[in-house]
């Protein structure tokens, strides 16, 4: 697979982070271009992309890279990127779409359960199963096609701190796999070239474990510091809250484990992580406070379904997304 040109598609916090770290590593060996959107757009036009860091042991970077709200106005690309959240997809699945050409990756940092789950998953018993929760028209499976898809999932908190600009906390990492489970050629292209631009890129034979692996954090940790407004420290200070982080490990680990996931670290043993975060905002904190949409159904939601559809009772993940949905329709109004 060879790689000229990128575009990632989404360049909010973790997105814009994504580009300029290509863009300022790999200047003139690929060409960058971001589908932004609105202050975000306007100030990647003026000014360029900037990240800095909240350790200062790692230096700040700025790049320049094309941006554009309308894809179709770029050509088609080697590598896509996307930035968005599992809820935005299925309304980008045009744009996406245009800037494809026959042998186009697609490589989707996603968290909670990706529309493309179950393709080629020959561990849970429901391969090539359709999410209409994810994806309600088919546009992503029939306009992208799981084929094209190489799941990410990120370990790498970030936060726009005004448009352009992206705080990260700390170096993250970041988990690649095919959803059929191959150690494929493309994706080591991917990771090669990512890891040229300075990127902690782990490929996997087994993405949908990483998955789990963050979902039984995040389905806990957001919808409860969103609910809550607070800090991932406050959440872990107070013993009521902790409980309760606890008891919706334990259901969504149940899950996983019923749809063939390997968890290698124990549920207290993440959990008891947790306490290294300190004053971070979640990301659906985050989205609450700037009044957006908030990723209820990729992480919550499809805790639930997929319990139901292997027979495990969430009770807990029910009540959390009962009160997720209603606080994100309040928070619109």
């Amino acid at each position: 697979m060879s790689i000229k040109t990128i575009c990632i598609y989404g360049a909010g916090a973790l997105g814009g982070a994504f580009a300029a770290n290509i863009a300022h590593a790999l200047q003139g060996k690929v060409e960058v271009s971001v589908i932004a959107r609105g202050a975000q757009l306007a100030a990647i036009r003026e000014q360029g992309l900037s990240v800095i860091y909240d350790n200062e042991a790692f230096p700040a970077i700025s790049a320049r890279v094309t941006a554009t709200d309308d894809p179709s106005s770029l050509p088609p690309q080697d590598l896509v990127i996307t930035g968005l959240k599992g809820h935005q997809l299925s309304a980008a699945a045009d744009g996406i779409a245009s800037l494809l050409h026959p042998q186009t990756r697609v490589m989707m940092i996603l968290n909670g359960i990706p529309w493309w789950y179950f393709h080629q998953d020959e561990t849970s018993g429901f391969a090539e199963r359709q999410l209409p929760q994810l994806d309600p028209d088919g546009k992503l499976w029939t306009l992208i096609d799981p084929k094209r898809v190489i799941g990410c999932v990120a370990y790498q908190g970030a936060e726009v701190i005004q448009p352009g600009r992206t705080k990260l906390n700390g170096k993250g990492h970041f988990f690649l796999g095919e959803p059929n489970g191959k150690l494929s050629a493309d994706l080591q292209a991917v990771a090669d070239l990512l890891g040229q631009a300075g990127l902690d890129i782990r490929p996997t034979a087994r993405i949908r474990d990483e998955i789990w692996a963050k979902l039984r954090g995040n389905a806990a940790f957001n919808p409860i510091s969103a609910l809550t407004r607070a800090l991932m420290v406050d959440l872990m200070a107070n013993p009521e809250l902790a409980q309760m982080v606890r008891k919706i490990m334990n259901e969504v680990q149940a899950v996983g484990i019923a749809l063939g996931c390997r968890f290698q670290r124990s549920a207290d043993e993440q959990f008891a992580s947790a306490n290294g975060f300190g004053p971070v905002k979640t990301s659906m904190l985050q989205d609450l406070i700037a009044g957006k949409a908030l990723e209820i159904i990729p992480l919550n939601g499809m805790v639930v379904e997929l319990g139901k559809l292997a027979n495990v009772p969430t009770p807990i993940c029910d009540t959390i997304l009962a009160l997720a949905q209603q606080l994100d329709v309040e928070n619109r109004r």
